[in-house]
């Protein structure tokens, strides 16, 4: 019998319903190539939809969404309105209501791609962050006392739950050890300053690793975090850390690993239905034009297929991004790459459809 499965589109705003078309126009062929079926649902969220009706998430909307298999998104920003409302409204709600407590974002720099780290490439640019997805200070408590006034207080707590922590902490040594590549977590933190939540992140993270005694463990502060990215992002292969300092980090992987044209990442409840979007923005500045890099939005199609279970066409997708990135495309930029945004999902369709061809072929 025949694997279906339900997948939620939201296009979103800007170039998100571009990027999305060709990651949608992967994901069929895939399905044709590999002999299981999707079932595309479109739900007009964003900030036109909250422009013209008023309304931003529905409770309906999130019932429906909870049945899907998968959501895959575009991106959400409007420049017409007020910073917070959508990104609180959409990506936060939608992260909080569904339990997407994990961040997934690999950090993999593929052949042909530039880095602005001098003398580094694909071998010493590959690891993945784990990111606490719904706690810590994105939980929004806290507020404000005499707001607008000289004497103004301004609260905002970061709330870290042992659940929370360890069931993220979980995840990370489970996908270190399927990984299985340099086989070494790394705890991301400040404990020598947030002596309360990474106290508590810290006795979590060692009380689960006596359960895996094939993983390395290590630990790094934040900055030196930071530092060492940029410096030796050969020491890392699975980091996990809290909700803010994950959003950091994940913003220098980008970079790292050629820009957001290129990366993408998923919103993970493991007992549940994930999310997958390009790492990018809106770009609406670009909107209609057809010269957004849709490549970050094909590969939160590859962690799409992963999570699903299908594997072969997960891989498919990946090594053809690889083959467009190493011998077709220019530049990842936007504007620069040689062909339009469907013309690079072309591309990628093509190879997931006939196979990547042997070199001299």
């Amino acid at each position: 019998m025949t694997k279906s499965y339900s997948i939620a589109v939201i296009p979103g705003d800007g170039t998100g319903p571009e990027v999305v078309a060709e990651g949608v126009k992967v994901l069929k062929t895939a399905a044709d190539t590999f002999g299981f079926k999707l079932n595309f649902t479109n739900y007009p969220l964003g900030g036109d939809h909250y422009l013209k009706t008023g309304e931003i998430l529905s409770d309906k909307t999130i019932a429906d969404l909870k049945k899907a298999d998968a959501i895959f998104l575009g991106a959400i920003g409007n420049p017409k309105v007020k910073p917070g409302i959508l990104e609180k409204g959409i990506l936060l709600k939608l992260r909080f209501d569904l339990d997407q407590y994990i961040n997934l974002r690999p950090v993999k720099l593929y052949e042909g791609v530039e880095t602005p780290l001098k003398d580094k490439g694909p071998d010493e640019i590959d690891f993945v962050v784990v990111r606490e997805n719904s706690e810590g200070l994105y939980t929004g408590a806290g507020g404000c006392l005499k707001k607008g006034t000289p004497d103004e207080v301004a609260v905002q707590e970061s709330i870290n739950t042992r659940k929370g922590v360890e069931r993220c902490i979980r995840y990370a040594f489970e996908y270190c050890r399927k990984r299985n590549k340099g086989k070494k977590l790394t705890l991301c933190g400040k404990t020598n300053v947030l002596t309360h939540a990474f106290d508590l992140w810290e006795r979590a993270f060692y009380a689960v690793a006596e359960e895996y005694p094939d993983i390395k463990t290590d630990y790094a502060h934040v900055d030196a975090t930071c530092m060492w990215m940029v410096k030796n992002p050969e020491w890392f292969d699975v980091i996990v850390t809290d909700n803010m300092f994950g959003d950091i980090i994940t913003d220098l992987g980008a970079m790292i690993q050629g820009g957001m044209g290129i990366a993408a990442g998923g919103n993970i409840n493991p007992e549940g239905v994930s999310m997958f979007e390009p790492i990018g923005g809106s770009a609406p500045k670009y909107t209609g034009m057809q010269v957004i890099n849709p490549l970050a939005a094909i590969s939160a199609t590859q962690l799409l297929l992963e999570t699903l279970g299908e594997a072969d066409a997960a891989a498919r997708v990946e090594a053809s991004v690889k083959k467009v990135l190493k011998d077709d495309i220019k530049d990842v930029s936007a504007g620069r790459m040689g062909f339009t945004t469907s013309g690079v999902g072309d591309l990628v369709a093509g190879y997931v459809k006939n196979g990547i061809p042997e070199v001299g072929a």
